[in-house]
């Protein structure tokens, strides 16, 4: 199944970015540097070239109304045209730097704004071409600039070397925030990717397993009135009856058809409460429905089922995201297992604890903290490959770490907790606890008429 499960493809700019985003941000920028300017000029009195200054902040809050008013709110931009106005933003801050002081002037680490958008939405290479122009900028502004605002009688001139400083600090903080900010947004889409590869499983896996689920509760309810027709059909065959007999008997094959038809609609609608034995399934019997696919390997599967003394019989509510999430863990076990995978099921008075354990060379300790993250492996690679090698596993194969991100993912989705660790009980290997409070998979108890047409499917 899973050959056939398209990886996502990703993309330089998955989703893009808002022009309303930047047209917020941007308003934000024009209101604090007006205020500053104002501020320093009115407020501190240290002169200012205030026409020019207001004439570059003004150039921008004209951008944002005509961008305002050519474009819908909502719209989203390409990365050409995204990188196009984000590289306006900084030489528009370059030209007030000019204006007031260079790189003396501390509002110089704004620089570092754009930069940061553009790693965390734009391509890398739209995030190369607005870094460079940065660099562009500040080392320009290191040579060219108008004095630093100050009292007219004490003029403020900086060193060189300080200035040479503040240089080095601005060029090393770009950089590092750019590489920052594109290694967290290329996780988020990565995990973003993940996701949707796992709902495109959970979703073809609730298809397989309705269709699953209602194909044997149909074949199960068709066993009653087909064995009704068929013992109808041996009557009129050797008893060849006339008259009121014959009309009761056709009557009798006309309702149990319809009943017959009735079971069988089943299978085009969506299971719903009524749907008792594919709803319902106890704990036991939903250990042995997921090892089954799995008996074919070469290990050997110990299966336990424990509850509290005197307790009646737990049943779950049938959740593919469940079935799915367990079986993943159970073939991870079953791959790297010597002989032996041990399925123990304990049921509480507030939780149901589940834990796969098996005989093999255990997690490796540099990789289990960070397992359970989307493409982390443990299949074939490097010093586990070794450890394969050598206890002659012959079901392990390289793969992606999705399956464990998936399991893990779908169970905690469902409400539970998983814990990942080596076991420490004696033998090697590896273990995963998965525990639910009871309320949150429990099914809730059947009564009247669902219990009666329980009770009679059983019959």
């Amino acid at each position: 199944m899973a050959s056939s499960v398209t990886r996502p493809a990703f993309s330089a700019n998955p989703t893009g970015v808002r022009l309303q985003t930047l047209v917020l941000l941007r308003w934000l920028a024009v209101a604090g540097q007006l205020g500053a300017v104002l501020f320093v000029n009115y407020g501190l009195g240290f002169p200012l070239p205030l026409g020019f200054c207001l004439a570059a902040i003004a150039a921008s809050a004209w951008l944002n109304v005509v961008l305002s008013i050519r474009y819908r709110a909502t719209v989203r931009l390409p990365d050409h045209q995204a990188a196009a106005y984000l590289a306006y933003d900084l030489v528009q801050l370059a030209a007030l730097l000019y204006l007031t002081g260079g790189l003396g002037n501390p509002f110089a680490l704004l620089f570092m704004v754009p930069v940061t958008i553009s790693a965390a939405t734009l391509s890398p290479r739209a995030t190369a071409l607005l870094l460079a122009l940065a660099f562009f900028c500040v080392t320009s502004l290191g040579f060219f600039h108008l004095p630093l605002p100050w009292t007219p009688d004490v003029p403020l001139v900086l060193p060189r070397i300080y200035q040479a400083g503040i240089w080095a600090a601005l060029l090393l903080g770009l950089g590092f925030v750019a590489v920052y900010a594109w290694r967290i947004a290329d996780e988020a889409r990565r995990m973003s990717n993940a996701l949707e590869a796992t709902e495109m499983v959970l979703a073809r896996e609730q298809r397989l397993s309705a269709l699953d689920g209602l194909a044997a509760a149909a074949a199960h309810e068709l066993g009653t009135p087909l064995g009704t027709i068929a013992l109808v059909a041996r009557e009129l065959q050797r008893e060849k009856p006339t008259g009121a007999q014959l009309e009761d008997d056709l009557a009798l094959l006309r309702s149990q058809a319809e009943r017959c038809k009735e079971i069988l609609s089943r299978l085009t609608r969506k299971p719903d409460e009524r749907d008792a034995l594919y709803s319902r399934i106890e704990v036991s019997a939903l250990i042995g429905e997921i090892v089954a696919p799995h008996r074919d390997m070469d290990v050997d599967f110990e299966l336990s089922s424990s509850g509290d003394d005197g307790a009646p019989s737990v049943s779950l509510v049938r959740r593919p995201e469940i079935l799915y999430g367990l079986g993943n863990f159970i073939e991870n076990a079953a791959d790297f297992a010597k002989s032996l995978v041990v399925v123990k099921a304990e049921t509480k008075d507030t939780l149901i604890r589940i834990t796969i354990m098996d005989d093999g060379p255990g997690f490796p300790t540099d990789l289990i903290d960070r397992l359970g993250e989307p493409y982390i492996t443990t299949r074939a690679r490097g010093s586990v490959a070794a450890l394969e090698a050598q206890h002659g596993s012959a079901n392990s194969h390289e793969g992606m770490g999705l399956g464990f991100f998936i399991g893990k993912t779908l169970l905690e989705r469902s409400g539970a907790h998983v814990a990942i660790r080596n076991r420490t009980d004696g033998p090697t290997g590896a273990m995963v606890i998965v525990e639910w409070p009871r309320e949150a998979v429990e099914a809730p108890p059947m009564g009247g008429a669902q219990e009666q047409i329980f009770d009679s499917e059983l019959v």
